[in-house]
């Protein structure tokens, strides 16, 4: 079926459910969706937004997709203009991820994602603590013990800057393992790929960073990825542990990405970007573009979403608070 044919079909289906007096918002209404986007291009929430813009338009789910990236005040700028233009641009989604939560806890920005309507979580990358493939440490346990027995000598490094989320991953880690989380001797970059070469390098013993990348350079063996910090073993690295079964019990982090509309946005409105995203789970382009960026499908619409928001600043909260970050 082509894209126009599958168009027609689903726009009739929506007639026909109209005239029979429907009242539920159907994903095939939405005609256009503006992308906002709160970093410069070639970032994780610009390759997001483009992303799913291009699966959406191209699935027939979505006419057409636009975007738009405003960089500034560590994503404030466009937090901010999505308050701003409430009321006015229903059709207009910000993507963003963890760091909207770390980022409003820090008071980088004076909004929360309870300034905004939550629509969806639609992808994750877990963390991953990874180390050079020449290093003597073999296995998480040898790093942990590394750490318990002086920390001073553990160089632990990330893309982000001293209490950003590699920072705070390493952190619950090491002390789920029952280390000192303060302890944590961490050396900030200001990108994933300084602080990748910051380890293959030897500047550093180890690197916190997303499992995604961490899966790419383990394939050219360039690191030795020793543990996940998901429930269960992943489909594409089942041979490695998750941080929990390697000895940081009870560990659990994904790096989530989704979309929010301005605050006001109606119910239906709401819920039919939410049908739109559901719909796309289901299809071939969605598949090839997830595919090609090794994204992890995580799904929470609406108000599962705001659960997981509100228990995810809670933990990562008490775990800067006891790291002196807050």
């Amino acid at each position: 079926m082509t894209i126009s044919t599958r168009r027609g079909l689903v726009a009739a289906v929506a007639a026909l459910g109209l005239a029979f007096g429907a009242s539920s918002a159907q994903a095939a209404d939405i005609e256009s969706i503006h992308f906002l986007i709160p970093g410069g291009a070639g970032g994780g929430w610009d390759g997001t937004a483009r992303g799913t813009g291009e699966a959406l338009t191209k699935a027939g789910i979505v006419g057409q997709a636009s975007f738009e990236n405003m960089s500034g005040g560590g994503g404030g700028k466009a937090i901010a203009h999505l308050i701003e233009i409430a009321g006015s641009a229903d059709d207009t989604l910000m993507v963003n991820s963890t760091p909207i939560v770390i980022r409003s806890l820090q008071k980088v920005f004076p909004q929360s994602f309870r300034d905004l309507t939550p629509v969806a979580s639609t992808i994750g990358d877990y963390a991953a603590l990874v180390v050079n493939t020449d290093s003597d440490i073999q296995d998480f346990a040898q790093l942990s013990s590394a750490f318990k027995a002086d920390p001073t000598k553990v160089s632990i490094g990330g893309g982000s800057v001293a209490g950003g989320m590699d920072h705070v991953v390493v952190a619950m880690v090491m002390k789920n393992a029952g280390g000192n989380p303060t302890d944590v001797k961490y050396v900030p970059y200001d990108a994933g790929g300084k602080a990748m070469a910051g380890l293959l390098s030897g500047e550093i013993q180890a690197l916190s960073t997303g499992f995604g990348e961490a899966v790419e350079l383990a394939k050219q063996d360039q690191v030795r990825i020793l543990c996940v910090t998901s429930t269960a073993r992943l489909d594409v690295a089942k041979d490695v542990p998750t941080c929990d079964e390697a000895g940081a019990t009870g560990t659990e982090f994904v790096n989530w990405r989704g979309f929010f509309a301005a605050p006001g946005l109606s119910a239906e409105k709401q819920q039919a970007y939410i049908d739109a995203f559901e719909a796309m789970y289901k299809t071939e382009e969605w598949e090839a573009v997830r595919a090609r960026n090794g994204w992890v499908n995580i799904f929470n619409p609406g108000e599962d979403f705001s659960a997981f928001l509100e228990k995810q600043e809670k933990e990562i909260s008490d775990l800067m608070t006891e790291l002196g970050f807050l």
